[in-house]
C-alpha cells in the first residue's frame, strides 16, 4: 500500500490505556480527578503568588510560570482522552494530532527550561547572596522566561513540521492515549532518518542542556553549602532549594523512566502505562 502524507489522512486512532469496557469508567474517574487536582493546585499557586506582595520574588515568579506550563502540559492530552472515553471514540483528527504534538513539545520543553532557570536562581541566592538583588532583577527574570518560551516554541514548531512531513499508511492506530512523536515515527511508512536526527537534536536542547545547567548549579550550591561552618546554616541553605530539587527529581525521574521503558519494551500496553507515570 502506498504511503500517504498526513494531510491525506482524515484521522488517527488512539488506542488508549485499555480496551476493556469495564475499565473505562474507572479510567475516566481516575484521570478526571488527577486533572482537576493538577489544574486546581497550579491555579491556587498562581493566585497565591499574584495576590501576596511578599511572594513577588524571582523564585515565586518562576514557580508561577512553571505552574502555568504544567497546567498547559496536562491540558494538552488528558481532556481529549476523557472525551474519547466518554463518547466511546478513539479518533483524533490530523489537525488535532498536530496540535497535540506541538503543545506537548512546547510545554514539556518549557517545564524543563524553567526548572533550569529556577536552579540558576537558587545558585545565585546561595552562592552570591549579597549580589542576589542586583543580579536577579525583574527584567532579567522576564527575559529568562521569555527566552525559555521562545526556545520551547521553536522546538514545538520543529516537531510539528517534522510530523507533518511524515508519510503514513491508511488506518493508523497509535498505541497511546495521545499523539506522541516517537510513536508516530514508528508508524510512518516513509523514510524517518531525518525525523530521528531532528528528535535527537531537539531532545539535546530541551533535555540535556537544562539537565547540565541544573547539575552544574547544584554542584556549585553543594560546594558552597559545605563551606558553611554551622550545621544550622547548612540546614537553612539546603531548605531554600529542597522543594525545587524534589520537583526536578520527580520531573526528570518520571521522564527517564518513561523513555527507558519505551526503549526496552516492544509492548504497546507497557509503553502506554509507563507514560502515565
Amino acid at each position: 500500500m502506498e504511503p500517504q502524507n498526513l494531510i491525506g489522512i482524515s484521522e488517527f486512532l488512539l488506542l488508549g490505556l485499555s480496551e476493556d469496557p469495564e475499565l473505562q469508567a474507572l479510567l475516566f474517574g481516575l484521570f478526571l480527578s488527577m486533572y482537576l487536582v493538577t489544574v486546581l493546585g497550579n491555579l491556587l499557586i498562581i493566585l497565591a503568588v499574584g495576590s501576596d506582595p511578599h511572594l513577588h520574588t524571582p523564585m515565586y515568579s518562576f514557580l508561577s510560570s512553571l505552574s502555568l506550563a504544567d497546567t498547559g502540559f496536562s491540558t494538552t492530552t488528558i481532556p481529549k482522552m476523557l472525551v474519547n472515553i466518554q463518547t466511546h471514540s478513539k479518533s483524533i483528527s490530523h489537525a488535532g494530532c498536530l496540535t497535540q504534538v506541538s503543545f506537548f513539545s512546547l510545554f514539556g520543553c518549557l517545564d524543563s527550561l524553567l526548572l533550569a532557570v529556577m536552579a540558576y536562581d537558587r545558585f545565585v541566592a546561595i552562592c552570591h547572596p549579597l549580589h542576589y538583588a542586583a543580579i536577579m532583577r525583574p527584567h532579567l527574570c522576564g527575559l529568562l522566561v521569555l527566552l525559555s518560551f521562545l526556545i520551547s516554541l521553536l522546538g514545538a514548531q520543529t516537531h510539528c513540521l517534522m510530523v507533518s512531513k511524515l508519510g503514513f499508511c491508511t488506518h493508523v492506530e497509535i498505541p497511546h492515549f495521545f499523539c506522541d512523536v516517537p510513536q508516530l515515527i514508528r508508524l510512518a511508512c516513509s523514510d524517518t532518518s531525518t525525523s530521528n536526527i531532528a528528535i535527537f537534536l531537539i531532545g539535546t536542547i530541551s533535555g540535556l542542556l537544562p539537565i547540565s545547567g541544573i547539575i552544574f548549579s547544584y554542584y556549585r550550591i553543594v560546594s558552597s553549602i559545605l563551606r558553611v561552618p554551622s550545621a544550622g546554616g547548612k540546614s537553612k541553605a539546603f531548605s531554600t532549594c529542597g522543594s525545587h530539587l524534589a520537583v526536578v527529581c520527580l520531573f526528570y525521574g518520571a521522564g527517564l523512566a518513561v523513555y527507558f521503558t519505551l526503549a526496552a519494551s516492544s509492548s504497546p500496553g507497557r509503553n502506554t502505562v509507563a507514560s502515565v507515570a
